[in-house]
């Protein structure tokens, strides 16, 4: 199995610092990721050998540390099933999630989501990655999803959401159109009493806000960029609705109506971000997919 290190050589300016801040400091490992790793006999080296994290360090040498663990912990089961890779590489993948997969195990899904595909495709690859998600997508929304391959990149990665670092751009269908063919919803989000599921604008709850823009409209239609200022359940479905343009299909929110679509016409189609461990930023595209884009085809103008 193909396990992933974190390397350092020591330059002089280094010479005799302890391993421990080096770690830290210089290679930005948290406490909680070390407490993983220290006790494998390859988690903490000097060139290859084992050591503390209270050794002092000596110009020339290389001090690496294990990202990776050699057995998953997530628990996870792993199954065969349609993946969709936009990038991977030992820290990283994105995928295009396809609409009606669930992203996490749970009940009555133990066998069939995508965290089950993934540790699929690792096995299959001898890549001794885990299952570490950095965000969600609902079931029925589509589109691009970074999950984390260790907890390293999931901790730097999960630090940058909800921030600039951390772009994420949605292409909705909605019924009607927005008051306005720009603006920000910035309305508090809560639990609707009395459901498990639902949620609604509510003065006591979380803050939220949705930056949206009008890139088309068609006949009883329209074709929304959405972004993300934080990331409550449902947001955009909430505050389309709050809007009184619900998402084509929403039978939360709107209208189910099957002979349209069969979910809330919603897709995750930019993502932005920098990679964990080199700082390097990213970019990707999901195109709006078939089910989507029939809802503001010309064919479908009254």
């Amino acid at each position: 199995m193909s396990a992933r290190y974190l390397a350092l050589k020591i330059a002089p300016e280094l010479a005799g610092w302890e391993v421990n801040t080096l770690l830290r400091r210089t290679l930005g490992l948290s406490g909680t990721v070390l407490r993983r790793v220290k006790w494998l006999e390859d988690g903490i080296t000097l060139d290859g050998a084992r050591v503390n994290v209270r050794a002092r360090v000596r110009e020339g040498q290389t001090l690496a540390v294990r990202l990776t663990g050699p057995t998953p912990t997530s628990g996870v089961v792993p199954a065969d099933g349609p993946l969709d890779i936009v990038f991977e590489d030992p820290d990283l993948i994105v995928l295009n999630k396809a609409p009606g997969v669930l992203v996490h195990p749970g009940h009555g899904h133990f066998h069939d989501t995508l965290g089950n595909f993934l540790m699929y495709h690792y096995k299959m690859t001898g890549d001794e990655s885990d299952f570490h998600p950095v965000h969600r997508l609902d079931k029925g929304t589509s589109g691009l999803l970074a999950v984390a391959k260790h907890p390293f990149a999931q901790e730097k990665l999960k630090g940058q959401l909800h921030t600039g670092g951390f772009r994420r751009t949605y292409l909705a269908v909605c019924d009607g159109a927005p008051p306005a063919p720009s603006g920000t919803v910035d309305a508090p989000i809560g639990p609707v009493d009395g459901s498990l599921m639902a949620r609604r604008v509510r003065p006591d709850g979380k803050p939220a806000r949705t930056h949206y823009r009008v890139l088309r409209s068609c006949g009883p239609r329209s074709l929304l960029e959405l972004e993300l200022e934080t990331g409550r359940t449902h947001q955009i479905r909430v505050h389309m609705a709050h809007l009184g343009c619900p998402l084509t299909g929403d039978f939360l929110y709107g209208k189910e109506d099957a002979s349209l679509i069969s979910r809330p016409a919603l897709h995750s189609a930019k993502l932005e971000l920098a990679h964990p461990v080199t700082g390097e930023r990213l970019r990707f595209d999901a195109p709006l997919p078939g089910d989507m884009s029939e809802l503001i085809s010309k064919e479908d103008v009254s």
